[in-house]
């Protein structure tokens, strides 16, 4: 770990007063800039049947796939600008001048922080909204899923930074509510810069629920009313410094636990061992820590986010897509969804992309392993090897071991068992 445990935990709790955190002038906690983003306007079914090659399955971009009750589809407009197309369930919006006046709303707000809304749709029972699109996935496959490189310290700290800065302009603009903040509504731009989703800013149906999440990560108001206020999203936005500094999902419940036994070690992402220091480690924890109080009035407002988050950033003259190492080039390539998953050779988007086209399994051999086994098989061995070079590299030997012996296993045939013994005990005793 890049800091000393028992120093970490005396710093978070050798008191426990709440440390104040000083705000910052208006001008260096909003971001404004000159955006090149057209002002919001009206779609016809058509033009969006259109730009997404009739709502193509292949065309599919949100978690869940064509199974999610509202499904978000990439596309490009005449005008050859790629856009994100979010459609509603046709129950969600029954009232079409509502869906309107609460996307006209939104589709007010302007910043480099948001993957801004560029427009809806609302003819008949079709409700869709129109933002720009983001090419870059999402936070939750960086932090969670990664294929070639876990997310390094400094870029963690800047999706950080700017998602509080796009909560603080949103809370500027009269948007303070965000609904089901997490790290799926983490985009990440053409510059590999982290931005905000529009979508959040607006519910899934007139009176659908804020959280359709584990009600785990849900802020304790929202369990007692149903309801979320400002002060919930400051508790979401806890939730996910907890995922930036693990590089998990860790219910909040569980990580103020292991911070209040000091067992931080259990709590912050192994590969990120030598990238930060004590301070940043413990002001980190404690920012979290105060997001997730159980009363909301004790949770800090957005602007002292920004103010806490300003001094901690780290590599600040190095671009995005450099840290992310998402090739600079790539966003010029016109690639297919195909195409788009061969670069990043994301085995499981490539098997999703085949399984929406149609593509079966060859029927009768049920002795063979499927295309979903088999990448999943493979995903699961290329993950235990490059947990293992990191360990080796860290000389983190014990956990070296467990991962190079379940590679192993994933390797060997039904003899596996045993032979996994023999390789864990003849590696412990050559280290």
């Amino acid at each position: 770990m890049g800091c000393e445990c028992s120093k970490f935990a005396d710093c978070c709790f050798g008191s426990e007063e709440t440390k104040p955190v000083a705000s910052v002038p208006e001008d260096e906690s909003v971001v404004k800039s000159e955006l090149d983003v057209p002002t919001f306007r009206e779609f016809t079914i058509d033009q969006l049947r259109t730009a997404t090659s009739g709502f193509a399955v292949e065309n599919i971009v949100s978690e869940h796939g064509e199974k999610a009750p509202n499904v978000v589809y990439k596309g490009k407009l005449d005008n050859q600008r790629r856009i994100a197309v979010k459609r509603f369930n046709r129950s969600a919006w029954p009232d079409a001048r509502q869906f309107l006046d609460e996307a006209r709303a939104v589709g007010q707000l302007r910043n480099q922080r948001l993957a801004n809304l560029l427009g809806c749709c609302f003819e008949g029972e079709e409700r869709l909204l129109v933002a720009e699109f983001m090419p870059n996935e999402t936070l939750a496959k960086h932090l969670f899923h990664w294929e070639n490189q876990p997310m390094k310290w400094s870029m963690r700290l800047r999706v950080a930074l700017h998602l509080a800065q796009a909560l603080e302009y949103c809370t500027s603009k009269g948007r303070a509510l965000y609904h089901d903040l997490n790290a799926y509504r983490i985009v990440f731009d053409d510059e590999g810069n982290p931005r905000l989703s529009c979508f959040g800013l607006m519910k899934n149906s007139r009176d659908g629920r804020s959280y359709s999440t584990n009600l785990a990560f849900t802020p304790p108001e929202y369990l007692r009313t149903g309801g979320i206020t400002p002060e919930s999203v400051i508790y979401s936005f806890g939730t996910l410094l907890l995922d930036l500094l693990s590089g998990k999902h860790i219910p909040p419940s569980h990580a103020l636990d292991l911070i209040r036994d000091r067992n931080l070690q259990m709590l912050t992402d192994s590969c990120l061992e030598g990238q930060f220091s004590n301070d940043e480690g413990t002001e980190l924890v404690r920012l979290a820590s105060r997001c997730l109080q159980y009363e909301p009035r004790e949770r800090p407002n957005t602007k002292s986010l920004v103010a806490a988050l300003i001094p901690l950033q780290k590599d600040v003259e190095v671009p995005s897509h450099a840290l992310m190492g998402i090739p600079h080039d790539a966003a010029t390539m016109n690639l297919s969804s195909l195409g788009e998953a061969s670069l990043r050779m994301d085995m499981t988007a490539i098997h999703e992309i085949l399984e929406n086209i149609g593509y079966k399994d060859d029927e009768g051999a049920a002795t063979e392993l499927s295309f979903q086994m088999w990448t999943n098989q493979m995903q699961d061995t290329l993950t235990s090897k490059k947990k293992g070079d990191f360990a080796f590299r860290q000389k983190d030997f014990r956990a070296a071991i467990e991962c190079y012996t379940q590679l192993v296993a994933y390797c060997l045939d039904e003899d596996h068992e045993e032979r996994e013994v023999f390789f864990t005990e003849s590696v412990g005793m050559a280290l």
